[in-house]
């Protein structure tokens, strides 16, 4: 019985690396669409999230079930209340990259960013690819020396958050309505898609450590 429940639990850890798989596809194709105005690769992203959002919901109804038939104590708990946890950030991430994807499709045949900003959102991008492929290298391994790494990829997506409101709010921005709010929203995508990795990171930290100290993920 017992090796049913630990063959249960690490079911749960592949459906978990699993998603984010297919969370860090939906980042790269995604981005690369918004990049060079590629409407049949964003529509490609746009129904791959389905495929996601299926995946959460199959791995919540299985930890649920563990929950409720098992009783799982200590460690096993934790495993099981940080999976559902995970797999609502996992979930929101596909969202993210399907939102940067229906950007695309909306302003096609145009591209989203102006020249201006093209290479802040090519950062952007290359960021959350790096974040997207630690999380579920994270997943696999549990290292904590890659969830400091996305803590410390993370602040950098924040520079460039932080970077792209001063430049719209300057000026000398030349953009109309419509391209402000387009880059205002596009570079809200990038950065929550990073926040959500480092909540993934955050969580992994809590089930290696047993204590829930987010300071101590983003430390030398």
């Amino acid at each position: 019985m017992r090796k049913a429940f630990q063959d249960e639990l690490a079911q749960v850890g592949d459906e978990l690396v699993e998603i984010s798989k297919l969370v860090a596809t939906a980042i790269q194709n995604a981005t690369q669409a918004f990049e060079t105005a590629d409407v049949d690769l964003a529509q490609d992203v746009i129904a791959a999230d389905a495929r996601i959002d299926f995946l959460q919901n199959a791995l919540d109804e299985k930890a649920i079930d563990i929950l409720a038939l098992q009783g799982p104590v200590a460690s096993d708990l934790r495993m099981i209340v940080s999976s559902l946890r995970m797999s609502a950030s996992l979930e929101r991430m596909g969202d993210l990259a399907r939102h940067i994807a229906q950007l695309t499709r909306l302003r096609y045949p145009a591209q989203v960013i102006p020249a201006s900003l093209q290479d802040t959102f090519r950062s952007f991008a290359e960021l959350d690819i790096q974040i997207a492929n630690k999380v579920a290298e994270l997943l696999e391994t549990h290292d904590l020396n890659v969830a400091r790494q996305i803590v410390r990829l993370n602040l950098e997506v924040d520079e460039l958050h932080a970077g792209v409101f001063k430049a719209v709010a300057a000026d000398d921005w030349s953009g109309n309505a419509s391209t402000s709010v387009d880059v205002a929203l596009a570079s809200r995508y990038f950065e929550r898609f990073a926040d959500h990795g480092v909540s993934v990171a955050r969580k992994v930290s809590y089930l290696v450590n047993g204590e829930w100290q987010p300071e101590e993920i983003g430390g030398a």
